[in-house]
């Protein structure tokens, strides 16, 4: 496997920012802010037109990672030649987030077929509840097989996402990348470093990722008491203060970003479920220890045994991460780049959610304000 980069620059042509580009790819994800990515069609037409027989695909972010940086208001491309491994794409459209289960059924089942190995799927990042989708997935996927990948993102405006083959972007779209061969490998991390704060309450009222009441109360109401002076930039201030759903099942308990508030009914959206009588807790989180759950998440995706193969790897961070770090948001992909070593080449973006199996489960999971990584490479 050969792998690559590429930037989208201000003189509106691709530059090689790592390792000599493969002439002829099988894939290429890109990544790029929704203006970029609107205002023209050039930049992914060149990339049809160089790479006719490569599939090509992404979405826009709220962030584009790329090598040891992070950028915004560009467009990055990471380019993969495999060389047994093979990729289908296949794609959904979603009219409203109740059809996100039968979305994802409908994507596994597509894609199953001989020697399948992996998912990476780029979502719509708004009209779309990644709960009930990762079920759909997990419930169709052949045994083995897992699923990973994000909910694409549009800033900190939340005003419009996309997803794009080709040179054709669209909103609502969903787009699936299979993964073929007996050779082909995968690691995956997954981790936040956000903690709770203030007491745990009670999910009194609540419809699949709309919450209405917290301890009997308006959510909307109780929750802009703990904002302060912040409860005026909502929704973008919420990102920094997301939700944590406790989990008395002994699995790990989720975290879930705000999407969306209603004045009216004073509910909340967010990116994933929000169970009734479920218990919940506010969260925070510190410089230090969001770089920490990043290289958390890194050593989980690194495996030593292959140090000398070339890899890949796909970072997929939450919004929210990169509102908090500022301009110190290069340190957690730093901290990826040290503990994954020169070998791996680095590519990704900043999502409304990421999608992966938490560490020692196998089945997917929507999680928020979390640091994943996807690394692939050929054993042969």
């Amino acid at each position: 496997m050969r792998a690559s980069t590429l930037l989208w620059n201000n003189e509106n042509r691709w530059t090689p920012s790592s390792n000599e580009v493969p002439e002829n790819p099988t894939l290429i994800l890109y990544f790029g802010a929704t203006d970029v990515l609107s205002e023209s069609t050039e930049p992914l037409q060149q990339l049809v037109d160089r790479f006719p027989s490569a599939q090509i695909c992404g979405c826009s972010s709220a962030g584009e990672i790329c090598d040891e940086s992070v950028y915004d208001n560009t467009i990055i491309a990471l380019v993969l030649e495999f060389e047994t491994t093979t990729v289908r794409i296949a794609q959904a459209l979603i009219e409203d987030s109740s059809d996100s289960y039968f979305v994802g059924r409908a994507l596994a089942r597509e894609l199953s077929g001989e020697s399948f190995k992996h998912v990476f799927l780029l979502s719509d990042g708004l009209n779309i509840n990644g709960t009930p989708l990762a079920a759909g997935f997990n419930e169709h996927l052949p045994d083995g097989v897992q699923l990973t990948g994000g909910l694409a993102g549009d800033g900190a405006r939340f005003q419009k996402t996309l997803t794009g083959i080709g040179a054709d972007l669209q909103s609502k779209r969903l787009v699936a990348i299979g993964f073929y061969g007996e050779d082909l490998e995968v690691a995956i991390g997954s981790c936040g470093g956000w903690g709770a704060f203030g007491p745990k309450r009670l999910v009194t009222a609540s419809t699949n990722n709309v919450l209405y009441e917290l301890d009997g109360q308006p959510a909307l109401q109780l929750y802009k008491r703990y904002l302060g002076d912040l409860a005026d930039e909502l929704p973008s201030s919420g990102l920094l203060f997301p939700l944590q759903v406790l989990r008395g099942d002994g699995t790990p308990n989720l975290v879930r970003t705000l999407l969306a508030v209603n004045e009216t009914d004073q509910s909340m959206t967010f990116a994933g479920d929000i169970p009734l009588n479920s218990r919940v807790s506010l969260m925070k989180a510190s410089f230090d220890a969001i770089v920490d759950g990043a290289e958390v998440a890194a050593g989980q995706a690194r495996n030593s045994s292959v140090a000398k193969e070339h890899k890949a790897s796909l970072l997929v961070s939450c919004v929210g991460r990169k509102l908090l770090l500022g301009q110190r948001i290069d340190e957690e992909v730093e901290a990826v780049t040290n503990i994954l070593g020169p070998e791996t080449v680095i590519s990704g973006f900043y999502s409304y959610g990421e999608l992966a199996p938490r560490s020692g489960f196998t089945a997917c999971n929507l999680h928020n304000q979390t640091m994943t990584l996807t690394t692939i490479w050929e054993t042969n």
